[in-house]
């Protein structure tokens, strides 16, 4: 008998109520009959109904911090705890309803296939709908620092939906509290794993207020991938690098 692939789907989430109820259900749960999803969130010290709205929705597992500790803090206990709870693939997206949930089959089938270890959903290679001048500008320029200091293309460095496999979820380390994209994408590639990028579609939030601060976000941000860099890094994987072809 072959063995189901488990993928977990966690979203960390900070008082997302008007909008995690309907990311939930949008997940696909049988879109493949070697595929058993489930459903996780990380509740960052949410204070409004997120809980019982997302339990209602149908998360299968509710992990909380007492308090609000950071998105980078949320992707870090979300990894771990696909972890320890089986999962052959975690799958992070936003609670936010930017991102689409229905595409997470796409998203996962290289690391499905053994192509990757590690899958970026791109609003570039993609469609973006919404974003304003100021955050394209941002992602650019964050997402040019990455390549440079990776020496390799990438065309969303920002992503808010990524798909890790076992050994990947395991070994990634998450240096700061605040926020993880630059970081985690830092030290996995430095540690040899293989990413890929995959197109999806992308739509502004209409709910909820976002918690990045341009000034917050340099003070925060750029340090961060500072001491990433200065860390030295074990390789991990010896697989080649795998990239998507346009």
């Amino acid at each position: 008998m072959i063995k189901s692939t488990k993928v977990i789907v966690f979203l960390p989430a900070f008082n997302e109520e008007e909008s995690i109820g309907e990311v939930i259900q949008k997940i696909p749960r049988n879109f493949h009959s070697a595929v058993d999803v489930e459903v996780m969130v990380i509740d960052d010290g949410c204070t409004d109904q997120t809980r019982e709205i997302a339990l209602k929705a149908g998360a299968d597992h509710y992990v909380s911090h007492s308090e609000n500790r950071g998105l980078g803090a949320a992707v870090r206990t979300g990894l771990q705890s696909c972890y320890v709870n089986g999962a052959d693939i975690a799958v992070m997206i936003d609670a936010d309803n930017e991102y689409p949930a229905d595409e997470i089959p796409e998203l996962i089938q290289p690391l499905l296939g053994d192509k990757a270890d590690y899958a970026m959903g791109s609003r570039f290679l993609g469609t973006i709908s919404g974003m304003k001048l100021h955050r394209r500008l941002g992602n650019y320029v964050f997402t040019l620092l990455q390549c440079v200091l990776l020496r390799r293309w990438i065309r969303d460095g920002q992503s808010g939906m990524r798909a890790f496999n076992r050994e990947a979820m395991r070994d990634a380390e998450i240096i700061h509290d605040y926020n993880y994209a630059q970081v985690l994408t830092l030290n996995l590639v430095r540690k040899g794993f293989r990413m890929i990028e995959v197109p999806i579609t992308y739509k502004v939030r209409t709910t909820g207020t976002s918690f990045i601060t341009f000034k917050k976000y340099l003070g925060n941000v750029l340090p961060g991938i500072l001491k990433e860099m200065r860390r030295p890094v074990k390789k991990q994987s010896s697989h080649p690098t795998y990239e998507i072809n346009e």
